[in-house]
This record gives C-alpha cells, structure tokens and sequence, in this order.
C-alpha cells in the first residue's frame, strides 16, 4: 500500500517516557522562583510539548504582563540547571509496553524516531539513564537543537523523514502526549496524528487539536497500524 506506515515519531516525556512530570513542575518552580505564582495546569496548558524556552515564554505572555526576553532567557537558565539535578537523581523509567511496543514495530520494518522539544544534551541524559541505544531501541532521536523551528513546526518530523528517504508524510504516524504533539504531526502531513493520556494534556485537550485517534496506552497502537499496512 501506498500509505503504509514507514516510521512512527514517538515524543519523550509524557508519551515513551515516564518522569512524572518533573519537566513541567521544574518549569514551574522556576518561573515562581521569578516572582510569579502559576499552577501546574497553567504551565502545561501553555507549555506542553513546546522547545523550553518558547514554552516559557508563551506560558509569561499567557498569564503575566511580563514580556521581558532577558527574564525569560533567566528563568529558561536555571530550569535547565534544575532539570539536570533532577534528572540525575529521579528515577526514570520508560512508559508502560513502551519497550514492548518498540519492538513489535521493528519486527514490521518499521522505524522508531523519539522527537523532543528538550535540547540535545538533556533528552541524552534521559536515553541514557534509560538505557535505551540507537539503532537498537531505537533508529533516530531528534531534539530541538537539530532544527531551525519548533513544534508545531513540523522540521524534526521533516528532518526524520529526510534521514531515512522517507519522501511522503502518510507513510509516518506521530505520536504524543500533548495538542502541540498532534499539530505537528499534522503540519508534517503525517497519515496519522495521534495523541496518548499518558502525559501533559487531558483527552480533551488532546481531543481540541482533532487528532486521528486518541489512546490511553502505547500497545494500543499495534492494531491501528496494522489495520494502515
């Protein structure tokens, strides 16, 4: 089939991987440090699944009448120094099947792509206190350091793509956590756009940016994608 499913592009925290949202609480933490006094709901309405410094910055803009871009800059530096120390210490573990599921696409020839709006260094220190490996768990992990634009820009699903000759976005399901997760794939064209309770964002605000198929758990995606080969 034409529109057979080539790769699926998996976020990380909230979706592939289970932290409890400490990254959302950590942003929190700093932008209260800063003076201000948000909830965690507000910080993920505005933040999920956004590059961290855009996401801070929008989450001020959303609730604050501050839009100074130093303070932002101030706030985005010492979340990054307060997720490492967390993240050196939390216990990580990978989302429910997320290993199992992982494993029954590649049985299918299809790729395993982890896409972040962390930078680089970060989304590293979580694949490693995983102990997941490229081109064995699996094939490509993208960050917003590889790109010129963020979510919902579609580059690092584009940039996967372009990795692996992949020509055509209905060949790629994306896969997220958060409505920002679902408007990328979207944006990337992607055959299917799916989101998953497991994360940042309630089935109805999933449900707000139309995905294909909302599921609570990853191995419910083996049937879909079955049912697409």
């Amino acid at each position: 089939m034409n529109n057979a499913i080539k790769m699926v592009v998996f976020d990380m925290a909230g979706t592939t991987v289970d932290e409890d949202n400490v990254v959302y609480k950590t942003v929190q933490k700093a932008i209260n440090e800063a003076g201000f006094d948000l909830t965690l709901d507000q910080v993920l309405a505005q933040g999920a699944g956004k590059e961290k410094l855009q996401a801070i910055k929008d989450i001020l803009s959303a609730y604050t009448t501050n839009t100074d871009a130093d303070l932002a800059q101030k706030i985005y530096k010492s979340f990054i120094a307060q997720l490492g120390d967390a993240y050196r210490t939390l216990n990580i573990l990978p989302q429910k099947n997320a290993s199992e599921l992982f494993t029954a696409l590649k049985e299918r020839n299809i790729l395993v792509v982890l896409d972040t709006g962390y930078d680089r260094q970060t989304a590293q220190t979580i694949i490693d206190k995983l102990e997941w490996e490229e081109s064995i768990d699996f094939d490509l992990f993208v960050t917003a350091s590889e790109v010129e634009k963020n979510r919902p820009d579609p580059d690092m699903i584009l940039f996967a793509m372009k990795k692996f000759d992949i020509a055509d976005g209905k060949n790629v399901v994306k896969v997220g956590d958060s409505a920002i997760d679902i408007e990328e794939g979207q944006n990337a064209g992607c055959g299917l756009s799916i989101g998953i309770t497991t994360g940042a964002h309630t089935r109805e605000q999933l449900q707000a940016a139309n995905p294909d198929y909302i599921i609570d758990n990853l191995i419910e995606l083996i049937p879909i994608i079955d049912g697409r080969q």
